[in-house]
């Protein structure tokens, strides 16, 4: 029969497959040369999520944490990745709030190793205040696709809410959830809990927004052009104020 210890180590394995899951997007910003309206923050949020549950899966902080250290570890580097192709194809403005936000995570990050590795002495202390950060940074990943909303209610069209982000995140929560429950770890069961749902919430605005999503690109299509979503609700939305952010 299988043990608590190899379920957890199984369960951690699939959580690689939800950074494989934004592949499609980037290969189609990659084929097109442009970020268009795709957002960067789902990609920031992860990033920034990744590094904090780093610190939180060392050993001098939580011991017997290779796993939360290993796969954060791999996502930080895949992320790392997606944010250099949004670096070198967004228009300069993006870019540079891309390079600014980046920045600040990263000092963040390092200065928050710094204060708990060399002024907190005990482990346990260490692992709560690490925790109790990475909990709000999990829960800002999970909510971050969410950021498009405007953009998928005023076009009606969830066409740069890729779908495999939102299925991911679902899955994601739901692993991790399962990690935490075999071994209780509240500090990654509570935020992992909320993802799920939010997860699961993405999927709904996903489903509901699809066929209106789909005679929008046929429109396109007819037209014979590449046109951007909101040249072509245009008409439509007089006065759409089409998310445009980082």
């Amino acid at each position: 029969m299988i043990s608590k210890e190899d379920a957890r180590t199984l369960v951690g394995i699939l959580e690689y497959f939800d950074f494989d899951g934004k592949r499609p997007t980037f290969y189609k910003i990659w084929k097109k040369k442009a970020v268009e309206e795709y957002s960067a923050l789902p990609y920031l949020a992860t990033f920034f999520n990744c590094g904090l549950w780093i610190l939180y899966g060392l050993p001098m902080v939580k011991p017997n944490s290779t796993l939360v250290l290993t796969v954060n570890g791999t996502g930080f580097a895949i992320e790392i990745v997606y944010l250099s192709l949004f670096l070198i194809y967004s228009i300069p403005m993006k870019r540079l709030r891309l390079v600014a936000v980046v920045v600040a995570e990263c000092f963040f990050l390092a200065a928050l190793a710094l204060c708990v590795l060399l002024l907190v002495k005990k482990p346990k202390s260490r692992s709560d205040i690490v925790g109790s950060i990475c909990m709000a940074g999990n829960i800002m990943m999970y909510a971050a696709p969410l950021s498009i909303m405007k953009l998928v209610i005023t076009t009606k069209s969830v066409e740069f809410m890729p779908f495999f982000i939102s299925f991911f995140s679902f899955i994601n929560g739901l692993c991790w959830t399962t990690y935490a429950l075999l071994k209780f770890d509240a500090f990654i069961l509570v935020p992992n809990s909320i993802g799920s749902a939010l997860g699961f919430a993405q999927l709904v605005i996903y489903a509901t927004f699809y066929k209106s999503t789909q005679r929008i690109l046929a429109q396109r299509k007819a037209q014979g052009g590449d046109v951007n979503l909101a040249k072509i609700d245009a008409e439509r939305n007089p006065n759409g104020d089409v998310l445009n952010g980082v």
